[in-house]
């Protein structure tokens, strides 16, 4: 009989553990976490598959409140490479809805990657993922950032088309640079053409964005954080015919994402908590490892702009189980 045994951290493995953390070079734990604010683990802990449903038809798309995930598919490639832990499916499903795609342009191809780490997919895989999501959850949309990684081609629009007729429609597309409404952007891909080529959907560069992403070391958290804090608060006085986008993340040499996530993500996490009261729109806000209260913190800001009074079954995954709950904030069009 084979017999695993699991060794608990002696007090020199915690001291040692501490010092290479402070370098940024481990995570905080020997084990995955799930909290309200950070997830590492391999699944959310509830899904909001339908939020948008409630979002009137005429309200633009700059009005919104929605999460996103930085480097959506870096899955793979340890700790300075990995920024997620959920598969794309799982993420829309929590309730993502701005994804961030990097693709590496071969001979034609379009791998995915996150700088030199290959993320075991294409860009058909996540065309595939969000047409199937859209086509079951109408009621959506998905905004895609995509830019071109780890080559330096500068020509990827034609492998971009490519792929879309292969691997999706061309219908999926919303075909402007334009701020669609709701109602216009439902069951359509948006594109936030980080690339040179014609017009597929809207200018990345059209948005109001802060990426401070450089942390070389933890000690720099707070200044990343604070640069977080500014964006969002410029949201409130801030062009509402412009999307701004901010992101939370970060990463260095001794900083790599997860070490920076678990410090930001709980104050970022506070934060929109304090603000909950009010009625306030923050654009796209882009995360390393969110827990799904976080994403369901985001939503809210947008669904305490519905009707309230109504109440509506909302679908939620627990690991164990498949469950219905009724929510105050959440309703679903049927």
């Amino acid at each position: 009989m084979r017999i695993n045994i699991r060794r608990c951290p002696s007090n020199m493995d915690i001291l040692v553990s501490e010092l290479l953390l402070l370098l940024g070079l481990i995570g905080w734990s020997y084990a995955d976490i799930q909290r309200p604010d950070y997830d590492d683990t391999s699944d959310p802990e509830f899904l909001n598959p339908l939020w948008m449903a409630n979002i009137p038809d005429d309200q633009p798309l700059s009005e919104v409140t929605m999460p996103g995930s930085h480097n959506t598919m870096a899955l793979y490639g340890g700790v300075y490479a990995e920024c997620q832990s959920w598969s794309l499916a799982s993420q829309l499903r929590a309730g993502i809805r701005f994804l961030d795609i990097r693709v590496r342009h071969v001979n034609g191809n379009l791998t995915l990657h996150h700088g030199v780490s290959y993320q075991r997919g294409h860009l058909g895989h996540v065309l595939e993922g969000v047409s199937d999501f859209l086509q079951e959850y109408p009621s959506e949309t998905v905004l895609m950032r995509l830019k071109e990684e780890f080559s330096e081609t500068y020509d990827i629009y034609g492998a971009v088309v490519d792929y879309i007729h292969r691997y999706a429609h061309w219908d999926l597309l919303w075909h402007s640079r334009l701020v669609p409404s709701m109602g216009e952007a439902r069951g359509k891909l948006i594109i936030l053409q980080d690339f040179a080529g014609p017009d597929l959907g809207m200018r990345y560069g059209s948005l109001d964005i802060a990426d401070d992403w450089k942390v070389p070391t933890l000690l720099h958290v707070e200044e990343k954080w604070l640069s977080v804090h500014e964006h969002l608060e410029t949201t409130l006085t801030g062009n509402r015919t412009q999307i701004f986008l901010t992101y939370s993340s970060g990463a260095g040499l001794f900083a790599f994402p997860k070490a920076v996530a678990q410090r930001i993500n709980p104050q970022l996490y506070e934060y929109l908590r304090n603000k909950t009261n009010l009625n306030q729109c923050f654009g796209i806000i882009c995360m390393d490892f969110p827990g799904a209260p976080m994403i369901q913190t985001i939503i809210d800001f947008q669904l305490r702009n519905i009707e309230s009074g109504k109440r509506a079954f909302n679908l939620q995954f627990g690991k164990s189980k498949l469950k219905y709950f009724t929510s105050p904030l959440t309703k679903e069009r049927v």
